[in-house]
């Protein structure tokens, strides 16, 4: 992990944010302590994996039932 100084930073932060762009992470320091790190940003939600999850969740619950009454009838039953 890089470390740089405040004063420094600003005059590179173009730069930095390239860095961190590839990968890096940056510790910019004030007066010789850290003060704050930039990293890279998450990737973010995988739309792919989420359609997966939700796909395996309506096969898992096909068929659950509570006791001898689907789950179908008891939503019903609450409904005026």
């Amino acid at each position: 992990m890089l470390e740089i100084a405040l004063y420094e930073a600003k005059n590179k932060l173009s730069g930095l944010l390239d860095e961190v762009a590839a990968g890096k992470s940056i510790t910019i320091t004030r007066h010789g302590k850290a003060a704050a790190r930039l990293v890279p940003v998450d990737q973010g939600f995988d739309r792919a994996k989420a359609m997966q999850a939700a796909k395996t969740l309506f096969e898992i619950r096909k068929g659950v039932t509570l006791g001898d009454m689907p789950i179908k009838e008891l939503i019903n039953e609450g409904r005026p």
